[in-house]
This record gives C-alpha cells, structure tokens and sequence, in this order.
C-alpha cells in the first residue's frame, strides 16, 4: 500500500500533547469561524487555549504550520477517499475515471476552504515540496502511469496540478465570477486533452 503523508507531525504525541495540539486547532478554528483566517495570529490562538504564545510556536513552527495543520484533517479525509473510498475516486474504477474524479473532489474542497488554503500555501521555496501536495502529485502521477505510460508522467501530474492550485481558484471564480461547474468542465476537458482520450459522453 502506498503510504501518503499530509503535514510532518510526531508518529506519536504524549497524551498530554497531543490534548493541548487540539486544544489550540479547537481555538484557531473557533476564530475564524467568527473572524475569518485574517484572525488567526500566533498571539490570538495562545490567548483563546489560554496557553503561553512559546507553546504555540513549539507545536505548529509558525503562523503557516498552524493554518496547514487546520487542513491536515481535510487532506487526510481526501487521501483516505482516493486511496480506500468508493470508487470512482477510490479503488475500483478505471484510471481515467478516478482521475476525473479526483479533479472535482480537489476543486470542490478547495472552494470551500479557498480563504484557508491561500493563507496556509508555504512560500515558494517550500511549497512544492510538502507532504500534502506530494501525497496528491504521487497519486495523480500513478493514475497518469496506468493511462498514458509513454507519457512524462511526473511533469503531466505537476500541469494537472497547477489547474487546480487555490491561488487559480480564487482568480477564476472570486475575481472572474466563473461557475464552478466551468472548472470542473475544464477540468475533464483537460484529462481528456493530456491523456489522449475521449471525453465522457
């Protein structure tokens, strides 16, 4: 079985820490929930856990650190889809419909937490290289693989990739006002156009 890694955290955290590390997700949560991600500062998480602001930057490194392991639940409920779920995202249907399928899944979750996923992006120099986004390059590549297999498979799965990247979400649908049903389309458009084949009828 392939194993995927979203954000790198201790294989096994003392009771108590594993407590306060939900603890403070719990607050962070809680502030953006009533004050959108701009409210979530290092400062402002270790207030509302009533924890010291050191014990903040221990746990989550930085701001971003802290904001990806709010999304670290959501990633490893989209892994859990793709690598064990029903198909066609998961196991159990051809290659080409679970690429399709994994497309829309990474949209529509992007959609829905865009404020969260563009404040959480690591700078450049990291970005690429985190285990959230190589656990999806690896499965989008393996797909590629099993379609197109003469293909330069790791380059094709970074283009993919880069369609559904959350900057280009937000540029497309907040600024542009496309629908989400264009992106999708353009989505299965695009997997038809990179692995040769025809789109569903």
């Amino acid at each position: 079985m392939l194993e995927l890694g979203t954000a790198p955290e201790e294989p096994c955290l003392r009771a108590d820490a594993a407590r306060n590390r939900a603890r403070l997700l719990e607050a962070a949560a809680r502030l953006i929930a009533e004050h959108g991600v701009a409210g979530v500062t290092m400062e402002a998480v270790a207030t509302a856990a009533k924890v010291g602001k050191g014990t903040v930057f221990r746990r989550f490194g930085d701001r971003t650190g802290l904001l990806m392991a709010l999304l670290d639940h959501s990633g490893r409920q989209l892994q859990a889809d793709f690598l064990g779920g029903p198909p066609p995202l998961g196991p159990g249907a051809p290659p080409l419909e679970r690429l399709r399928a994994f497309g829309i899944a990474v949209l529509y979750r992007s959609a829905e937490q865009l404020e969260l996923q563009l404040a959480a992006q690591p700078e450049a120099c990291r970005r690429f290289s985190h285990p959230a986004l190589q656990a999806l390059r690896t499965h989008v590549t393996m797909l590629l693989r099993q379609i197109v297999p003469d293909a330069d498979c790791e380059l094709l799965a970074q283009t993919l990739l880069a369609s559904l990247d959350p900057a280009l979400i937000h540029h497309l649908t907040r600024q542009l006002g496309m629908p989400m049903e264009r992106l999708e389309a353009a989505w299965v458009d695009l997997v038809a156009r990179v692995t040769r084949t025809d789109p569903p009828a």
